[in-house]
């Protein structure tokens, strides 16, 4: 996902450790419970029990999540932190929950668009995919990113386009590991990028400019 916002922020970064936040573990704790009692009390235990130094300010925002996702019925997991592989591909990932029918869910800790679903999400649910139709045999047309903050679960079916961006992100990546420097897309988020100081002092210029 990184790669595919800016392959260059991702080359500057490919060695730093990425963690979790604690917002999304918030998330990743409620999902545990969708489908059945979601007691605030308990989940914020769990939350504490796996990670201590959480800011105890979230609590309010993880009662903010509880009050969202008691407004619509969810499915139960069968089975939650399921990992997938492509050996096809070089790739492999987790499903954060699969219910007793078969479709997995993807879990975000960001509020969900008005229509629609995040094209990070939608490579997440092509890549997921492609690792089950090779484990499976079976086609997967597609699976449910599930927005905690808002309550809201979307499901998305995987197109083509969904499938030729994650070959390119592949390709990118590979490509960077062989050291090759990539090029500094014309859309990347600069923003809100840490890198944004570097990058303006290049002038837009190619990373093996620089180097």
């Amino acid at each position: 996902m990184r790669v595919h916002a800016c392959p260059v922020r991702f080359y500057y970064e490919k060695n730093e450790l990425v963690t979790e936040s604690d917002r999304y573990a918030i998330c990743k704790q409620i999902s545990y419970h969708l489908g059945n009692s979601l007691e605030a009390d308990a989940v914020w235990d769990e939350v504490l029990t796996v990670r201590p130094a959480t800011d105890p300010a979230l609590r309010e925002f993880l009662d903010i999540c509880i009050a969202s996702c008691r407004k619509h019925n969810w499915k139960p997991a069968a089975q939650t932190d399921v990992t997938v592989v492509s050996q096809k591909h070089g790739i492999a990932g987790m499903i954060d929950r699969v219910a007793e029918d078969g479709t997995f869910s993807i879990v975000r800790a960001a509020g969900a668009m008005p229509f629609g679903t995040y094209v990070s999400d939608r490579l997440r649910i092509a890549g997921i995919a492609l690792c089950l139709e090779e484990m499976t045999g079976k086609e997967v047309a597609g699976g449910h990113v599930e927005y905690i903050p808002d309550g809201i679960s979307r499901y998305h079916v995987v197109q083509p386009r969904d499938r030729r961006q994650l070959l390119t992100t592949l390709h990118k990546i590979r490509a960077i590991h062989r050291g090759e420097a990539p090029v500094h897309p014309l859309n990347a988020p600069c923003n809100r990028c840490k890198f944004k100081e570097r990058c303006d002092e290049s002038g837009g210029h190619r990373l093996s400019e620089l180097l």
